[in-house]
């Protein structure tokens, strides 16, 4: 049999039977490394250890202390865990079960309509832990589209994903399977086969540092309309140690939790009479806000700020000529029938009013850059599954600003606003902070590909040049144009978006705002936008 060789991350190469799987480089390599395997990345795709390789590939092995490791510890975990819940419930249907932020979910549909408590965590992670001691292999298997609808058929919910898959073949419902016309599942026993794109761990003894932390509703498909099932969170980490130090960050949350804080201390409060994520000030909370609001005014007065005020309602004209009722309907409330038939909505973004007071009057290239100001107030529907504290309203007021300036003056503009807004954040007691970039959204964005262009590699410039961590959140953009977003982490280490800086090209075209230039000749400005919340 003829040898074949592979590349690893460092450039070196390896010789390997014909054959051969990523398991079996990694032993190769060395007894330590086979033992902590989780799987491999192959010419940049995420693989099953038991995947035989080709030559010439580029192979790196995935280990429990890196974040892909991490990843499919927690997707694994929650196999186990459906696992688990259908041994103690028979004939419980299950739906989904990804990996999340440092940890994992599954909904389930119980039988007869049961419910989980809180008290059914304990039974569950003692059947998870029967499952792991038993050491069973994830068994990786592909069928047609119509034998994995023979093979689900007492499982609605994946029959569901199946002919979604066949049909229009979502990103969400590729996440579960092989491709548009094949399913792919995992077994860990001849009694649970799960569908699943997989990676998984090569068996269940490599799990076992996890905690069940709590249960929940969720609808299906995050839809009010549909089916509410029954939702277990968890956590899992490559150790004990990883897995105590998370949950001691969970306590310690706990005790910051702002929810409970608001309600002890007088604050504020969410009443159930207003709705989900709708915010009332108590005295004492208003007192706070209003100390907040007065630096912020000074601060702005002191930049060269000029404040405005807009209304909360608007014609839907408006957002018809903006775009957000092509691109953002989806987060916004439905409108309002009023004037013989005449549609009103509520806003969830100011720049359109502002682009209109800057057109309400032909501007001179003397006056710019124009800087506007306001506490805006918008509203943004958001599903009441995943509306929590401030951290996700549905009504909110931002310090929001937007800058209209000449293509000159663009990139001095953007980077005196980055350290504006770092240094207010830093007097409000923030310190350490790193910058992402959202490029343009695939399939979900206006204006030409050489305006993104542009408008993407100015801000990479200016965030670069900050001095500051630079992540890239691909695809990420607002349908108008690209953005940087001003992450703080707080006194636990966890990280909050607390400020973006958008760069648009594209509202000022769809309004036809202008301003005279030196050379008399009408120009259309830049328009920055700036969100503090």
């Amino acid at each position: 049999m003829s040898d074949i060789e592979v590349v690893l991350p460092d450039g070196s190469a390896r010789s390997l039977a014909d054959g051969a799987t990523a398991l079996d480089l990694a032993a190769q390599i060395g007894p330590r490394l086979a033992k902590d395997a989780l799987a491999a990345v192959v010419n940049g795709e995420l693989t099953d250890l038991a995947t035989p390789l080709a030559g010439g590939a580029t192979v790196s092995i995935v280990t429990p202390k890196s974040d892909l490791g991490r990843e499919i510890l927690r997707h694994s975990s929650a196999h186990v865990l459906a696992q688990a819940v259908t041994r103690l419930w028979p004939g419980a249907k299950y739906a989904i079960g990804p990996a999340i932020e440092d940890g994992f979910y599954y909904d389930f549909d119980l039988p007869g309509g049961a419910h989980f408590s809180d008290d059914d965590l304990g039974r569950i992670d003692e059947e998870m832990r029967a499952i792991v001691k038993e050491d069973q292999p994830f068994i990786r298997s592909e069928y047609s589209i119509e034998e994995g609808l023979q093979l689900f058929r007492d499982q609605p919910y994946k029959i569901e994903i199946i002919n979604a898959v066949s049909q229009h073949a979502t990103a969400e419902d590729l996440g579960e399977v092989a491709s548009s016309s094949m399913v792919s599942t995992y077994s860990n026993s001849p009694n649970f086969v799960d569908l699943c794109r997989g990676p998984h761990v090569p068996s269940t003894s490599h799990l076992g540092h996890f905690k069940l932390t709590r249960v929940a509703g969720a609808y299906w498909r995050g839809d009010e309309k549909r089916p509410q099932l029954q939702r277990i969170y968890g956590t899992a980490w490559e150790s004990e140690e990883a897995l105590g130090a998370h949950l001691h960050q969970l306590a310690e949350a706990e005790l910051r939790d702002h929810r409970r804080l608001g309600q002890e201390l007088d604050l504020f409060s969410f009443p159930t009479e207003i709705g989900p994520g709708l915010a009332v000030f108590h005295p004492k909370g208003g007192t706070i806000r209003r100390i907040m609001e007065d630096y912020s005014r000074a601060r702005h007065v002191e930049g060269g700020y000029e404040f405005v005020y807009t209304p909360h309602i608007t014609k839907a004209e408006l957002f018809e000529i903006s775009g957000h009722l092509q691109w953002f309907a989806e987060g916004m409330y439905p409108p309002m029938e009023l004037d013989d038939g005449q549609l009103y909505y509520l806003k969830p973004m100011n720049c359109p009013f502002h682009t209109l007071i800057f057109k309400a009057r032909q501007r001179s290239y003397r006056e710019l850059p124009l800087r506007f100001f306001e506490f805006g107030s918008v509203y943004r529907y958001e599903k009441s599954g995943v509306v929590h504290g401030f951290t996700r309203v549905r009504g909110m007021t931002q310090d929001d600003a937007h800058i209209f300036c000449t293509r000159e003056q663009m990139a001095d503009e953007l980077k005196s606003l980055l350290n504006f807004v770092l240094e207010l954040l830093r007097d409000y007691g923030l310190s350490e902070f790193y910058l992402e970039l959202s490029t343009r959204p695939p399939g979900k964005a206006v204006g030409s590909d050489e305006e993104w262009e542009e408008a993407t590699a100015t801000l990479a410039k200016v965030a670069g040049g900050a001095g500051l961590q630079l992540t890239l959140d691909e695809g990420g953009g607002a349908f108008y144009g690209p953005k940087i977003s001003v992450q703080a982490r707080d006194a636990i280490g966890r990280t909050h978006q607390l400020s973006t800086i958008q760069l648009d090209f594209q509202t000022p075209q769809r309004f036809d705002a202008s301003y005279i230039g030196a050379d008399n000749a009408r120009h259309q400005p830049i328009k920055i936008g700036r969100a503090h919340v």
